[in-house]
């Protein structure tokens, strides 16, 4: 099943509406096959990874062997048909699985229509780290919003903003590297309109991290009807990914992301935003790059009182010279 879920891992950022899903085909300890999902609307990890074994071994590759899959098969007919025929017309004695599809309308339904059939199924093996693969895609399916990632910067005073004639970057260039890698994985980035004004962002995945990859939209959260025309997200090649959501709530301007198939939104925005958004308890996940210096000046993380949260599976790393510490909010 590791197996799986490293196959599964390839599809990361790549495959919504869709959730990542990896697949391994194994008879009596021997490798046969394996797949991935690539993208929405192409064929699913579990298809995959059959074409693979039969390839490899013939038409009769996956009789009787042991199909490991990351997520329940799915069971109706969507953009492509559905990967529990797919199973049985290949004819696997036996199929595990990491995590049950947590959408509503499905879950359940591939292990039924397996067990009628006679095939053995085995869920929940390596369930934390499966449902840990498609938290994104859980999040939108089973709430309507999609999974927030929200990213900052600050120095060890716990300031976002150095003064005048010092650096606009707080984080150093591994930190800021290392955030394309979270871009990649989010179908969206969303910053306020004051940080749209004064930053003038590209919001875009350069170099490695954009191949194979559709740029994630630009969404400007804002109040503000007067935004300056001539910057990047308004007249660069990828202009039309740009969103403007003005005047909307925000559970509303992430609503109508979720519909556009959005399952994970990144929140590069100032503090202002960012403490709204922990205030309405919207973010799923932070992720928090502490710079080894004194800033100074009044700025801070949350420039509103009142805002409280503790972080749980916290993850600590060196990026560079900076401390990157990641975490899941919850109020205490």
């Amino acid at each position: 099943m590791r197996e799986a879920l490293s196959e599964a891992a390839k599809g990361i950022g790549l495959t919504s509406p869709n959730p990542p899903v990896g697949a391994v085909i194994v008879r009596e300890g021997t490798e046969l096959g394996r797949g991935w999902h690539q993208r929405a609307g192409e064929a699913h990890a579990e298809v995959n990874a059959i074409t693979d074994a039969q390839a490899r071994h013939g038409a009769e590759g996956c009789h009787d062997a042991t199909i490991y899959v990351t997520l329940e098969p799915c069971s109706t007919h969507g953009r492509t048909p559905p990967c529990v025929a797919a199973i049985l017309n290949a004819g696997f004695s036996r199929v595990v699985i990491a995590s049950t599809d947590p959408n509503p309308d499905h879950v359940g339904a591939g292990f039924e229509t397996l067990r009628k059939a006679g095939v053995e199924v085995t869920p929940g093996i390596l369930e934390n780290e499966g449902n840990e693969l498609i938290r994104f895609f859980a999040k939108r399916i089973t709430t309507g919003l999609p999974w927030v990632i929200a990213k900052t910067a600050a120095t060890l005073d716990g300031r976002t903003t150095l003064g005048p004639g010092e650096s606009q970057w707080i984080s150093s260039d591994a930190s800021r590297d290392d955030v394309q890698k979270w871009r990649r994985q989010c179908d969206a980035i969303m910053i306020g309109g004051e940080t749209f004004r004064i930053d003038n962002p590209s919001l875009t995945l350069r170099g490695d991290y954009a191949e194979d990859r559709t740029q994630p939209l630009r969404v400007i959260f804002t109040s503000d009807e007067l935004l300056p025309q001539t910057h990047h997200l308004f007249t660069d090649e990828h202009k039309d990914r740009t969103r403007v959501h003005w005047s909307q709530s925000l559970q509303d301007s992430l609503r109508s992301l979720a519909g556009e198939g959005v399952n994970g939104v990144m929140l590069e925005s100032g503090g202002r935003l960012l403490a709204h958004a922990m205030k309405l308890g919207l973010v799923d996940e932070l992720i928090l790059y502490l710079a080894p210096r004194l800033g100074g000046g009044n700025t801070r993380l949350l420039p509103i009182d009142g805002i409280t949260a503790e972080l749980s599976d916290i993850e600590v790393a060196k990026i560079g010279p900076d401390i990157r510490i990641i975490g899941r909010p919850h109020s205490p």
